[in-house]
């Protein structure tokens, strides 16, 4: 399973974007599992207190990434739709970029070194499959910072918002072997289904 995941969240009162990409595998289509990398992409003025060589009034914003592992359970499901819980934890570093006081070098913005953090965030996801192989969705949660200072916390932590759309290889690879039609609609009506489909996703 290859997964594009982009999270928005509200840091420092700014709204941000925080990208990512995420590869796993699935079981019995129920339970996920796998690794992630995502980081900031965009450039949020910081609260952290720039340092003694730091420009007046400096243009600080922070930046951070992460490396992570997460376990998805699908709690609800049917052909088309599905909700699950996702809980993911890992680690990366944080800092700060910032302008020089000294504006006679000839790049004037540097960066501190970077601290490090760890990161859990529960979520809830709804899905929308599209094809058999390609489904698009959407979950919120929360993100929590471990094992940092206060000022870090305050600054990372927040609610999680997110879009992912995502792909699933052994479908799409059955679909080329078999040389069934790339975009068809087959085993997501929800009417009209047999009895051993009907039976796998609603039970007995």
């Amino acid at each position: 399973m290859v997964q594009v995941d982009s999270r928005y969240s509200i840091i420092n009162h700014h709204f941000s974007t925080i990208s990512g990409l995420k590869l796993g595998l699935e079981w019995r289509g129920r339970v996920r599992t796998g690794a992630a990398f995502y980081f900031l992409s965009s450039r949020i003025p910081t609260r952290l207190e720039p340092p003694d060589n730091a420009a007046d009034e400096a243009d600080a914003t922070l930046r951070f990434y992460n490396i992570a592992l997460y376990g998805e359970y699908v709690l609800i499901e049917n052909p088309r739709w599905e909700l699950g819980m996702n809980l993911q934890g890992g680690m990366g570093s944080v800092r700060v970029e910032y302008d020089l006081a000294d504006t006679s070098r000839n790049n004037p913005r540097t960066r501190t070194p970077s601290d490090f953090i760890a990161l859990i965030e529960p979520s809830m996801a709804a899905q929308l499959r599209i094809f058999s192989w390609a489904s698009l969705g959407a979950g919120a949660g929360w993100r929590q910072p471990l094992f940092v200072d206060p000022v870090v916390r305050r600054e990372i932590s927040g609610p999680i918002f997110y879009l992912r759309a995502k792909i699933l290889i052994a479908p799409l690879l059955r679909i080329r072997r078999n040389r069934e039609p790339l975009f068809s609609q087959k085993d997501l009506r929800t009417r009209g289904l047999n009895n051993r489909t009907r039976r796998r996703f609603y039970g007995e």
